[in-house]
């Protein structure tokens, strides 16, 4: 099997009459964008460092609070298990049907798994307002003790939004 070059290979040499033009810088979205986008949006991926090497990935609920992204999850899942492990995570939100339209952003993460029941529940009650428009308390109290809480610390991040090429690729 032939050896694919590396991503990390320095581009060709620009022809002399040719003004390189990048794409990247086109599509990238801008703070605000992104919290809109985050705001509009409902389901993030999670992608873990599964226990057999794998990439484990799995979608969950979300809030923005205070400019990171929260979710939580059943404290005894595969994902928690990956966490513990290794405390870091890439996250998702996309969205577009056709290439014209996509549009997303990435961020890889340094992980915080909250246990203590109090800011579980706060934090359950608060995601169940965002999707259910109520906090569903008595729920949320009956299923915080075997929960955790995601707090997502974002290291580094990619944003494109499609949109802006108007067409012109």
């Amino acid at each position: 099997m032939p050896r694919r070059s590396s991503c990390a290979s320095p581009p060709p040499p620009a022809e002399p009459d040719r003004i390189s033009v990048s794409r990247r810088n086109q599509i990238e979205m801008s703070p605000e964008e992104v919290a809109a986008f985050l705001d509009e949006e409902r389901v993030v991926t999670c992608a873990t460092h599964g226990p057999r090497g794998w990439p484990h990935l799995m979608p969950l609920w979300f809030l923005v609070r205070d400019g990171e992204i929260w979710a939580w999850t059943y404290g005894k899942s595969q994902k928690v298990c990956n966490l513990e492990r290794d405390a870091r995570a890439t996250l998702q939100v996309e969205a577009g049907e056709e290439y014209h339209l996509l549009r997303g952003v990435m961020l890889e993460c340094d992980v915080v798994v909250h246990r203590e029941t109090p800011v579980v529940q706060e934090f359950g009650e608060q995601l169940f307002v965002r999707y259910a428009g109520n906090p569903a308390s008595e729920m949320v109290a009956a299923q915080a003790p075997k929960r955790v809480a995601l707090q997502f610390v974002e290291r580094r991040r990619a944003t494109w939004d499609h949109r802006k090429l108007d067409g012109v690729y």
